[in-house]
């Protein structure tokens, strides 16, 4: 018989503290009223990165970007105002902007024809005389919520979030010593595909070095794993280790992976993980109940010709590791499909980050219930 929706969240104890606590169920993992309770009660909920800000420095310059199932355009303004809209003419709903990214002066919508300033204003419609009681001024673009911080741009696609700067905590004064505005430069991008849900990256992602001996031969090859540390904040983990080198480490590890390393997490699904000179942030989107994606941007202290063999060398050593990564995610999720299992124990010296994540996520779930209830 199948469970209710608050059924299966209620199999999830929040309150147990990390010693006596289990995972989330494994329903949470594969079942479709989870998913779609996420995509309003977590990623509509929260500050959700899209982008850069070397992407739109100047006026006109634009790129669009998909915020749980929405469509979004985040464009620089003549008057230098950085905006976002939701993606959609508001004719026939097509998307206004196709392109990925680029530069304008209008928005153009690609069906029926209306014009849109960069500023969202409705400018034009095609053969629409005669209509009555139509209020081109409320018919324009309609506006999301966007801040910045570092490097990144953000949105959030629900009114009664708290500003950037308190969701973030404190995440800007741990992240300020790396100076990333003035020390990295972005270099590239890679987006990965992963047969799992987006939960058992994130997951794996906070397990506290736990599976670095056994799936990470290279990168184990230098990090200090008794030193490895592990501290929660209010919606973020920092996980660190110094790094050393010996006769054993990979050449290209030794040489791309130095000082400490710097793993930091925030709710729900962005992490920046950074070296010395070298840093690369992840974005984990949900692209169904078992599949995510995961897009690395990579950035590098020295971006010059000079540096490119060092770079690619570096991004080589994360290419490897996310191979990795992807076959013990995607042997995850078909394991949380069997009936042997229904949820899992967790490893006080080393999985605090996961239990973090499951009681924010399931007070997230358990939010948006009550608001879908009120609505």
């Amino acid at each position: 018989m199948q469970r209710t929706i608050h059924e299966i969240l209620s199999q999830y104890n929040p309150a147990a503290p990390l010693e006596e606590a289990f995972t989330i169920p494994a329903p949470w993992y594969r079942d479709a009223r989870v998913e779609a309770l996420e995509r309003c009660g977590v990623f509509r909920a929260t500050w959700q990165v899209v982008g850069r800000i070397d992407q739109v420095t100047r006026n006109g310059q634009f790129f669009t970007a998909d915020v749980a199932g929405e469509p979004i355009v985040v464009v620089r303004g003549d008057d230098g105002q950085l905006r976002a809209f939701y993606n959609v003419c508001r004719h026939h709903a097509a998307a206004v902007v196709p392109a990925a990214q680029g530069c304008a002066q209008q928005f153009r919508c690609p069906y029926h024809g209306w014009t849109y300033g960069i500023d969202g204003a409705l400018k034009g419609m095609v053969e629409f005389d005669g209509v009555c009681n139509f209020d081109r001024a409320a018919n324009g673009l309609v506006p999301i919520r966007l801040d910045l911080w570092e490097s990144f741009v953000f949105v959030n696609l629900d009114g009664r979030c708290m500003p950037l700067r308190d969701f973030l905590g404190a995440v800007p004064e741990l992240v300020a010593p790396l100076e990333l505005t003035k020390k990295l430069r972005y270099f590239d991008r890679r987006t990965y595909t992963l047969n799992c849900n987006w939960k058992v990256y994130v997951d794996n992602y906070l397990d506290g070095g736990y599976h670095v001996p056994h799936a990470h031969k290279g990168l184990s090859s230098v990090i200090e794993y008794t030193k490895y540390t592990i501290e929660n904040f209010e919606r973020a983990c920092l996980q660190s280790s110094p790094l050393s080198a010996d006769a054993n480490t990979e050449a290209g590890v030794g040489a791309t992976r130095q000082g400490r390393a710097f793993y930091l997490w925030l709710y729900p699904n962005f992490m920046i993980n950074a070296y010395e000179g070298v840093m690369d942030t992840n974005l984990v989107l949900p692209l169904g109940v078992d599949k995510c994606a995961v897009v690395f941007d990579y950035y590098f202290g020295d971006v010059s010709d000079s540096a490119l063999g060092r770079n690619r060398e570096s991004i080589a050593v994360s290419e490897k590791v996310q191979d990795e990564d992807m076959a013990i995610c995607d042997a995850v999720q078909r394991g949380l499909h069997s009936a042997a299992y229904l949820a899992g124990r967790l490893s006080v010296r080393r999985e605090a980050g996961e239990h973090l994540f499951h009681r924010l996520l399931h007070a997230d779930l358990i939010s948006g219930l009550d608001r879908a209830a009120a609505d």
